[in-house]
């Protein structure tokens, strides 16, 4: 399971929060930004690099851990995945446009943006994220709710794609962004989020202080993402793909 997260990183920050959420700017044209919208959000506010290049190892234990809580052993973790998407051998940073290469870490079945077959994965979909949030039946998601949403991106993205594919590592990073917008920005002991937080966070590219998001006390680490990504595992409502 350790093979799941780099998509995860990604919330807000209580001791930061004020200065954060005033400095959020859009990215310019000479900015690049990943298919991941909490990465995104975390360029927009400063946490990482702005214009979203030469990210490197300290930068990135750096952000996840003030911006999210994100300890120092998950956050080097992931870095280890991210530099991965380089296209330069033996590089040690990444720009957050590389993690957009298909089925290096990015995958078919997101939940708000087009395969790569229909378009660049890393621009937001509406109608993409509709039929995702459309299983989010209530103000606070649940798991089974999540599940579901997965579930359903999956099915239809492998019905519509005549390119569809999904590696395992590609379905480890997709539950695992799933894990993430739970055990991040909501309850992780209920498996409870609001659904306002995620919805801003995915439209907006913005952490959302301004609706009551805070950094949580307790550290993020890679256990209590892969016992979020177990639960999701049980209630998923449907056989693999």
């Amino acid at each position: 399971m350790k093979t799941t997260y780099f998509s995860i990183a990604l919330t807000f920050g209580s001791a930061t929060a004020y200065s954060a959420s005033s400095r959020w700017s859009a990215p310019g044209p000479n900015d690049v930004r990943a298919p991941c919208p909490m990465l995104n959000a975390l360029a927009n506010h400063g946490f990482l690099p702005h214009d979203g290049k030469s990210i490197t190892e300290n930068k990135t234990v750096a952000a996840l851990g003030s911006a999210l809580n994100i300890d120092q052993e998950l956050a080097s973790f992931l870095f280890g995945f991210a530099v991965t998407t380089n296209p330069k051998p033996n590089a040690t940073t990444f720009d957050l446009n590389h993690l957009s290469r298909h089925n290096v870490l990015e995958h078919d079945a997101s939940l708000s943006r087009k395969d790569a077959h229909f378009g660049a994965p890393d621009v937001f979909d509406q109608e993409t994220f509709n039929q995702t949030r459309a299983y989010w039946t209530g103000d606070i998601i649940d798991i089974q709710m999540a599940a579901n949403a997965r579930v359903a991106r999956l099915m239809t993205s492998n019905l519509t794609n005549p390119e569809f594919s999904m590696s395992p590592l590609g379905d480890d990073f997709s539950i695992g962004e799933t894990a993430a917008y739970i055990a991040i920005l909501g309850d992780r002991k209920a498996g409870t989020v609001p659904k306002s937080w995620v919805e801003y966070l995915f439209e907006n590219e913005r952490l959302p202080y301004e609706l009551g998001f805070a950094k949580k006390k307790e550290a993020m680490t890679l256990d209590a993402l892969v016992e979020m990504i177990r639960r999701l595992r049980l209630v998923e409502p449907l056989p693999k793909y």
